[in-house]
């Protein structure tokens, strides 16, 4: 009889280790409404309530750019050598 199970070792991240997973190397675009943006971006001024927006964001969330278009998002990102990756 083949034992066909195989054993792994449990290796999680910790959220630091989480975070850093692919800083400096992909960034997140996240579609957002213009009533979200103090959440990701505390220092924006005030926004007309109920747009649609495109964040660009680090790998650890950290944001770095606000914009109308996904479009200016992915380029901004492909600007500084960054992968992008949507999330919904």
């Amino acid at each position: 009889m083949n034992d066909t199970t195989k054993t792994h070792t449990d290796q999680s991240l910790n959220m630091a280790e989480l975070a850093a997973l692919g800083e400096g190397r992909m960034a997140y675009v996240k579609p957002m409404r213009s009533d979200d943006v103090a959440k990701f971006f505390p220092q924006a001024p005030k926004i007309q309530p109920g747009l649609q927006l495109f964040a660009l964001l680090s790998a650890s969330g950290e944001p770095i750019v606000l914009t109308d278009t996904r479009g200016a998002a992915v380029a901004n990102a492909w600007a500084h050598d960054l992968q992008t990756v949507s999330v919904h």
